[in-house]
């Protein structure tokens, strides 16, 4: 059985402004279609324990029986320096604001991703989930994102939520500095990119076509 992981932010402060965490549909999304699909889905954060949510809607069926389904493992989740990837055939880092703060350094999730890539599984991030990837190098010290089509929150979008001075750095130029070609579409709006095993999306309508793109390669890869 194909086991994927799903990454969360344990940050819970929007410089200031308000509360944040990890954007609920980022992940509950993503988890429908890969256990659709079959495969195990286990969860990782950066500090551990309960992970803070944002963008919850409980209108969401979806949301609410990730939330249901994933309740205990959402009470404790391990810290990402207490996870071993071997067993993980895909990495998602999953977005929401939170995600700016604590991902880029956290050397043991770029261990993950790194791992997991370097044995032939997917890494994937959606919307700020791609702030992972800012600092995640390969064995031979090249940035995973290096020439590649990367799609991420764009510079564009942050500005138009307002939150440009909030954030302590702007997501697509950081990822642009590490050699990435970044892919944007109109604001909030899907957009996938798929290149050699790495999956991103520019944002929560993006979700649902990054977990069908590594459900794609891991279907064709591994299985």
């Amino acid at each position: 059985m194909t086991a994927i992981l799903l990454a969360l932010t344990s940050h819970d402060d929007l410089g200031g402004l308000r509360p944040t965490g990890f954007y609920v549909p980022e992940a509950a999304h993503p988890w429908r279609i890969f256990r659709s699909a079959g495969f195990d889905v286990d969860l990782v954060s950066v500090a551990g324990g309960r992970p803070p949510i944002d963008g919850l809607d409980d209108g969401d069926a979806t949301q609410v029986q990730f939330l249901d389904a994933m309740a205990d493992r959402l009470a404790s989740t391990p810290r990402s320096t207490d996870v071993d990837a071997v067993g993980y055939d895909a990495i998602l880092f999953v977005g929401g604001h939170g995600a700016m703060w604590d991902f880029p350094d956290d050397a043991a999730l770029a261990r993950l991703g790194r791992d997991i890539y370097e044995a032939g599984g997917v890494v994937a991030a959606v919307c700020h989930g791609p702030a992972a990837l800012v600092n995640l190098t390969l064995s031979d010290g090249s940035h995973l994102v290096d020439g590649r089509e990367v799609s991420a929150f764009t510079n564009a979008e942050e500005e138009a939520v307002g939150l440009t001075g909030a954030v302590p750095f702007l997501l697509q130029t950081a990822l642009e500095e590490r050699g990435a070609k970044h892919v944007g579409a109109e604001n909030f709006t899907s957009q996938v990119s798929s290149a050699q095993r790495l999956v991103t999306g520019q944002n929560p309508a993006s979700a649902v076509g990054v977990a069908e793109e590594v459900v794609r390669l891991l279907s064709t890869v591994h299985r």
